[in-house]
């Protein structure tokens, strides 16, 4: 497989799962946000990621979360199952279930805390790529894993070459590395990183890139039409819009992807939750944000981007 087997691009959610205010996996918001996502027209979604809480959720849940989404999404988008877990093992199952359940594709981290090598992490990936027929996307996630894959020379390109991955995500803090792999591997897959502001669209517009995969998918009233606008090659409209999500995502998100109000899953759902949108609860070790000062500060960044506005007008 390589970049041509897939039509992955644009805008994607990484998904929240949403759990009652007693930890239960709340099913019902859960089919409310994926129908939400349909209606704002998202290019995909990813399942089980960061954003998802998978390491709160036992497995039972995780494969339920899939199932969940295939039926609900039912073809309209792709769909991305999360399966990164601490042994190849555990990761393969979670995989093959996802396959069976019919999802569209996988994506995993390296293994967090082990801090692998480079032949460590080819490895790693050749398993768990090879274990089910579904294309395949690595994840560089720096900031959960403490691996930088981008920092190593030539990784990248190994592992676009293995069998099955068709994409990377890469979510370095370090702008330039990701720019790197844009450079490296993004003729032979598809690359989602950071593009979604002025700079991103001239590495789009010029040098490649396929997406954003965006902690949450607040940010879709903005973004969806930036994507368009890029798809259309109608720089200046591509602009706009990024002017726009800029706005709201640098009063949120720091640039290492830390929460400027608290962690980012809880400062997410407390967002959503001011949104009236279907987020849920976090679950512990996360605690929810609670403090009327930094909701209003929420609040208000959710008001002064004119992200309220944009989701009156979208009904």
């Amino acid at each position: 497989m390589d970049r041509d087997d897939v039509t992955w691009h644009g805008y994607w959610p990484a998904a929240p799962t949403p759990f009652t205010a007693d930890g239960l996996l709340d099913e019902e918001s859960w089919r409310a946000l994926l129908r939400l996502y349909a209606a704002q027209g998202v290019h995909g979604v990813l399942v089980n990621g960061s954003t998802g809480e998978w390491f709160s959720q036992s497995t039972g849940e995780r494969r339920r979360v899939v199932e969940i989404a295939v039926d609900e999404v039912a073809g309209r988008f792709p769909v991305i199952a999360g399966v990164t877990a601490y042994t190849p093992d555990e990761a393969i199952a979670l995989a093959r279930h996802a396959a069976e359940a019919g999802a569209d594709g996988l994506l995993a981290t390296p293994p967090p805390y082990v801090h692998p090598g480079p032949d460590e992490i080819v490895h790693f990936y050749d398993r768990l790529s090879s274990a089910t027929a579904l294309p395949f996307m690595v994840y560089n996630w720096p900031r959960g894993v403490a691996v930088d894959i981008s920092a190593h020379p030539g990784l990248a390109a190994r592992l676009a070459d293995l069998d099955n991955v068709v994409a990377i995500k890469d979510s370095t803090g370090d702008w330039l590395r990701m720019l790197g792999t844009v450079e490296a591997v993004s003729d032979r897959v598809r690359v989602f990183g950071s593009f979604l502001h002025r700079r991103g669209l001239a590495v789009l517009m010029e040098l490649g890139g396929d997406g954003n995969i965006d902690g949450g998918g607040m940010g879709a009233p903005f973004s969806v039409p930036y994507y368009e606008a890029v798809a259309a090659r109608d720089a200046a409209a591509a602009r706009a819009w990024a002017d726009r999500y800029t706005a709201l995502s640098s009063r949120l998100i720091n640039p290492d992807y830390s929460g400027v109000f608290g962690s980012p899953i809880a400062q997410l759902k407390a967002a959503m939750r001011l949104l009236g949108q279907p987020g849920g609860h976090v679950r512990p070790p996360l605690l929810p944000i609670e403090d009327e000062t930094r909701l209003r500060a929420i609040d208000a960044v959710l008001t002064e981007s004119g992200l309220k506005a944009a989701l009156g007008a979208r009904g």
